[in-house]
């Protein structure tokens, strides 16, 4: 770790490491179909924050890793959640023909091969995952599946799907955001973390109260945006939640407060990394960049 880089820099090097491992990972073996392949790579290269891996890179700075260490947990992570807005935007969800600022996959390949494409995305991502050089494969790949599935990501989809039209109290809508959003980043904090030193138990309980306040911090900024951004600056149809009547931050709380509650959590975050001193830098500067993020 290098405490003179600036943190565009810092970020701007890994967001770029990262599209060369994806791109690495997603040179499919002979035998895939080629239209399969290439909505694979449509749904994964060539956009996005890259908030998951940036966050898994700066936790295995934390823990001492090298940052060729966390590049297999920070694709399989991002894969993941590719496929799981692949999935989001089909018309049996939440029907958005628009990601990333370019038609939704399956605007561009059609529902079925889409569909395929994050199974396919899925899978990639464990494969990824149980190739990488950590001391205990098995259990982040345990880890990663609880992130994704009923416990968390999809889950919290679930809960989402359930509650469109009524209307959720605060505990509620956090728990089902914890699960939707946040179990998914926290896996991505988690495995950064394991590429490097063992942490200490104190330690360990402050990285999981960081990732779940920078994890909540981050869905209620995408409901923010969802009110004020725009599909231009967004890369997504905005104002879509209010349309189709979910629960959010904004609708429970009010946007004045919606953005308080922001400010807070990202407090929470800050105060979390406390324990580890200077190693925490970039962690503090993702949430940071979460915090005032515009898309």
């Amino acid at each position: 770790m290098n405490p003179d880089v600036a943190f565009e820099v810092w970020s701007g090097e890994r967001q770029q490491r990262i599209e060369h491992v994806l791109a690495r990972e997603l040179e499919l073996a002979d035998g895939t179909p080629p239209a399969l392949a290439e909505a694979m790579r449509y749904a994964v290269l060539g956009g996005g924050k890259r908030a998951r891996p940036l966050l898994a890179y700066a936790a295995g700075e934390l823990a001492g890793a090298d940052p060729a260490t966390v590049d297999g947990p920070a694709a399989a992570v991002e894969m993941v959640h590719a496929y799981s807005l692949v999935h989001d935007d089909l018309p049996c969800m939440d029907d958005d023909a628009l990601r990333r600022g370019k038609p939704s996959c399956h605007v561009a390949f059609g529902e079925a091969l889409a569909l395929l494409a994050g199974d396919a995305l899925q899978a990639q991502a464990f494969a990824t995952l149980a190739r990488t050089r950590l001391s205990e494969p098995a259990a982040a790949c345990a880890l990663l599946a609880r992130g994704a599935g009923a416990a968390g990501m999809a889950g919290g989809q679930a809960i989402d799907l359930a509650h469109v039209g009524a209307t959720m109290a605060l505990p509620d809508l956090e728990t089902m955001h914890a699960m939707k959003t946040g179990a998914l980043i926290r896996a991505a904090i988690r495995l950064g973390a394991a590429c490097g030193r063992p942490l200490a138990a104190g330690e360990d309980a402050a990285l999981d109260r960081f990732a779940r306040a920078a994890g909540l911090a981050f869905q209620v900024v995408d409901d923010v945006l969802d009110v004020e951004g725009s599909a231009a600056t967004l890369g997504k149809t905005a104002g879509k939640d209010a349309a189709q009547g979910k629960p959010t931050y904004v609708t429970l709380l009010g946007l004045p407060e919606a953005k308080r509650r922001a400010a807070a959590l990202r407090d929470d975050a800050h105060a979390a990394l406390a324990p580890f001193g200077a190693a925490a830098r970039r962690l503090a500067e993702i949430t940071d960049w979460i915090a005032r993020r515009t898309h």
